[in-house]
């Protein structure tokens, strides 16, 4: 089993699946844990193996392949039920018999009269996992390919109903990436290994016992602002990223979410939903210099050397004076600033838009064209 499992990893490698040692070493931990019933094998791999949900599709895919339904596996279960008790130990005694006095030749029938060949038996016992399996399987693949679906829907493109499955499928990515950031804080926590220092410990008692040395604690966590537009076709995509952020927020030392249209507002997230703590009048027309202007001279205070500001918008002004000096301005004050656009590339820069004055003053320009582009922006950024 250990050698099926390694060339399992190996055809996921292959397919573009990034699988570390470390990876390799829990699956099959984790194999040895739940053991070979298959469907709870491809659940524990799974959890062992897939990082981003785009790639379970692959990993079906590919599990399927190494360990088919009805392939060797299976016909080796069925022929140790058959040498077992209860119906299967009958048909192997007269298996036996039969082959006694066939002078070891295969018999072409085993079992007496009223009982199905071997084969048939098999193919019986295949069918019938088969469909049982199909049945266990078949909410769960439905609920995938429906997540599946809307991590790669158009976010111009959600419905009402999407945006409130969507919201149920953030709460738990959020969670994901809350995780991903307690990780990380806890190997800060520790820090990183100092081998020369290490070696040197190690010198006066010969190596045993080795005791690691590490390196001081890294900067304290950084602060993180976000600005996000709720004006028209960009107010979803602005929901589910303050919803991604809002669950991480003990992982900073400070956090700000701002929602604007043509005025900044601070704004939480209660129940998935954007609840601003101010006025917001989502049917103003959009003015991004505004927004800038309040954030410089109202909310200057929470820029800072470690503060990563986090901007979700298409930049469209209604033709109104943009202010990219102030977003200059902003720039030197902070560690960085990314912009995550969720409109098409070819859409940049036209109509009423001034993304190309902005671009300049920010470290990255991103398109996020769907939930899972958007996912993997933030898990990027932060």
């Amino acid at each position: 089993m250990r050698g099926r499992l390694l060339a399992f990893v190996q055809a996921l490698r292959t397919d573009g699946i990034a699988v570390s040692v470390a990876e390799s070493m829990d699956a099959v931990a984790a194999v040895a844990a739940a053991g070979v019933e298959r469907e709870t094998m491809r659940e524990a791999l799974a959890a062992a193996l897939v990082k981003d949900e785009r790639d379970r599709p692959a990993f079906d895919r590919l599990f399927d392949r190494a360990f088919p339904l009805g392939g060797d596996d299976v016909v080796s279960r069925g022929r140790r039920r058959s040498a077992g008790g209860g119906e299967g130990a009958g048909a192997g005694r007269a298996g036996t018999s039969q082959a006694g006095r066939g002078g070891g030749r295969e018999p072409e029938s085993a079992g007496g009269p009223g009982l199905r060949p071997t084969g048939e038996r098999e193919d019986a016992g295949r069918r019938g996992e088969r469909e049982r399996d199909d049945g266990e399987r078949g909410p769960r693949m439905g609920r995938a390919a429906r997540r599946q679906a809307l991590l790669e829907q158009p976010l111009e493109l959600l419905t009402t109903r999407d945006v409130a499955e969507a919201r149920e499928l953030v709460r738990e990515l959020g969670a994901r990436l809350r995780g991903r950031l307690a990780r990380r804080e806890r190997a800060l926590r520790r820090g990183r290994l100092d081998l020369r220092r290490t070696l040197r410990a190690a010198v006066g008692t010969g190596g045993v016992p080795l005791r690691l040395r590490r390196r001081g604690r890294r900067p304290g966590r950084p602060d993180l602002v976000a600005l996000c537009d709720l004006s028209g076709s960009v107010a979803a995509a602005s929901e589910l990223l303050l919803g991604l952020v809002a669950p991480a927020a003990r992982y900073f030392r400070r956090v700000h979410l701002y929602a604007y249209v043509d005025r900044l507002c601070a704004v939480s997230i209660e129940q998935g939903h954007v609840a601003p703590a101010g006025r917001l009048d989502l049917h103003a027309r959009s003015d991004f210099g505004r927004v800038l202007g309040d954030l410089w001279h109202r909310e200057r205070g929470v820029l800072g050397r470690g503060t990563l500001v986090l901007v979700l918008g298409d930049a469209r002004n209604n033709r109104l004076p943009p202010r990219a000096d102030l977003l200059r301005a902003v720039r030197e004050q902070v560690q960085r600033v990314l912009w995550l656009v969720p409109e098409p590339r070819e859409r940049w820069d036209t109509g009423d838009s001034v993304l190309r004055l902005y671009a300049t003053s920010c470290d990255a320009v991103i398109e996020c064209l769907t939930l899972g582009a958007l996912v993997a922006a933030v898990r990027q950024a932060i």
